[in-house]
């Protein structure tokens, strides 16, 4: 039975701070522009515009942690990792999380129960066999979390996700299994929208400037402080590895060390004080179509 949850914004984060701020990296890697469009494969150019992130931006974001003191969360997909294994290595040998991000990057809702768990389980057993380590944090390939996946993670051991958008502050996920750790995010807190252009697999534009990506993650940085919860920037080496963007955001993450209201840590570091704070497990309601049946779901409304 699910107890009534506490309010979710927590009161007693580290350093007397207000609010915690992770800045975290998806590798996508070649992986992302397969899963879009497999052709993809035929073009050099397109290949190696994904390559760019494992092969240089990882190395040049690894110097911008590394210069600001800061310990980030990178999410991998298995592909990638068996793509570009020294990357993976490079990451853990730097003290950073290594965290699972699907193994082709193919979302899971449209995968059968049967695929999300192979993908689960390629994913894992590539970044275990690289790192020496079980993965313990999972972000859905373009955050399209199914309904069946937290309990999947939940039976492998997986303490958190960040894949949902339903909070501004960590809670926990009950799931058909032991409860996991959610650690929200949201589009805006995403480099993909401010700079990602590819012709063929993701054509947003146009291209932003690095004053301009900072200036909207700083609004929202400034709204966590005053309101309090987990502000979590997500990047992409292929993208915010790029030297302007890179110079930037090393600017923006030495300002945020100085905000003494503010507390930077990785994803795991989040998810283990969101455990250790006891609160009550909460599940989203589901929406579920006329033909199927669900416990605690609500029927989406008919129109005409």
């Amino acid at each position: 039975m699910i107890e009534e949850a506490r309010a979710c914004t927590f009161a007693d984060w580290p350093e007397s701070a207000n609010c915690a701020a992770a800045f975290t990296f998806d590798v996508d890697g070649e992986s992302a522009a397969l899963a879009a469009d497999p052709n993809a494969a035929r073009s050099l150019s397109i290949m190696t515009h994904q390559s760019y992130g494992p092969t240089v931006g990882v190395r040049r974001l690894l110097d911008v942690l590394e210069r600001t003191r800061t310990r980030s969360t990178f999410f991998i997909p298995g592909y990638t990792a068996d793509l570009h294994p020294s990357v993976v290595r490079d990451i853990a040998a730097a003290g950073h999380e290594v965290a699972h991000h699907g193994y082709h990057h193919v979302r899971p809702t449209g995968l059968s129960n049967a695929e999300q768990a192979e993908q689960l389980d390629r994913g894992i057993d590539a970044l275990e066999r690289l790192t020496g380590e079980r993965p313990q944090g999972y972000r859905a390939p373009m955050w399209d979390l199914s309904w069946e996946m937290p309990t999947l993670l939940a039976e492998r051991g997986f303490a958190y996700d960040s894949s949902l958008m339903d909070d501004d502050s960590p809670y926990v996920l009950a799931t058909d299994s032991v409860p996991i750790v959610e650690i929200p995010i949201h589009w805006a807190l995403d480099d993909w929208e401010q700079y990602c252009f590819l012709p063929g697999v993701s054509e947003l534009g146009p291209i932003q400037t690095p004053a301009h990506a900072i200036e909207l993650w700083s609004a929202e940085l400034e709204g966590v402080r005053r309101f309090g919860g987990c502000w979590v920037l997500t990047n992409h080496p292929f993208l915010s590895g790029r030297p302007g963007r890179a110079a930037s955001l090393e600017r923006f993450i030495t300002t945020a060390h100085e905000m003494p209201d503010v507390w930077v840590a990785s994803l795991g570091e989040i998810a283990g004080l969101a455990r250790s704070a006891h609160l009550a497990a909460r599940r989203p309601i589901s929406i579920v179509p006329d033909d199927q049946t669900a416990s605690a779901s609500v029927r989406p409304p008919r129109f005409g």
